[in-house]
């Protein structure tokens, strides 16, 4: 009899994955967290900070990128917003000048979305151009546009009216949806870092250019090179 009930249930969740329409590799649960770019994270238990994206290299790897001051190699990153699931992945690789450090998730423990928290990511895009609109979503200050005024005095480096605080760095800045840089920092210590994230009554924010960020990367072939952004 149970034998017979096992293959009844089996057959049912069948016919019903067969009018859902869905893959039967999906019907399972997927406990796996999902990660995208502007989700919180947590590095070595105790510093917040900003997914700018994640998505496979050239090898295969699950690697997604944070700022450099969040951490260095072999720093553990965790879930803020899910707890309990412990160490998703760890930094192995990053450059201070450029600000950013690698991340190498387990693909057993993540799962990898374009879209995370309503801010879709569709690719990576040029530097932007002054008078550009560009969008972050960053841990702390959430989502917030602003213009884009130009290249910074720094190599790498882009200034734009986009909000941000602790917590945000790493945050991903968008133009048209392709992602274009991550949060480092205000551009003056002595303005409101964010009086209104709406209203662009604020220092200007720092933003690295992840073009820089990649060709820097690929150059020194570390882990992450011939990054692509998690498809659609």
């Amino acid at each position: 009899m149970r034998t017979a009930h096992r293959c009844f249930v089996a057959a049912t969740v069948a016919v019903l994955v067969g009018l859902l329409g869905l893959p039967a590799d999906v019907a399972a649960a997927d406990d796996r967290v999902p990660l995208g770019g502007g989700a919180a994270i947590v590095i070595n238990g105790d510093t917040m900070c900003t997914l700018t994206t994640i998505g496979t290299d050239a090898a295969g790897e699950l690697i997604g990128f944070t700022s450099a001051h969040c951490g260095g190699p072999g720093a553990q990153v965790a879930s803020e917003a899910v707890e309990g699931r412990g160490t998703l992945g760890t930094m192995v690789a990053g450059n201070d000048n450029l600000d950013y450090a690698v991340i190498k998730f387990d693909p057993a423990k993540v799962a990898p979305v374009p879209v995370y928290n309503g801010f879709p990511i569709n690719g990576i895009g040029p530097d932007p151009n002054f008078g550009q609109i560009a969008c972050k979503q960053g841990r702390t200050t959430g989502n917030s546009c602003g213009v884009t005024w130009g290249m910074g005095q720094t190599p790498g480096t882009i200034v734009m009216q986009v909000c941000g605080r602790p917590g945000d760095s790493g945050a991903p800045v968008t133009v048209d949806n392709l992602l274009v840089g991550m949060i480092h920092g205000a551009f003056s210590d002595n303005l409101p870092t964010c009086i209104i994230k709406y209203i662009p009554l604020h220092t200007p924010a720092i933003v690295m250019s992840f073009n820089s960020i990649l060709a820097d990367i690929n150059s020194r072939h570390r882990p992450g090179a011939g990054f692509v952004p998690q498809p659609a």
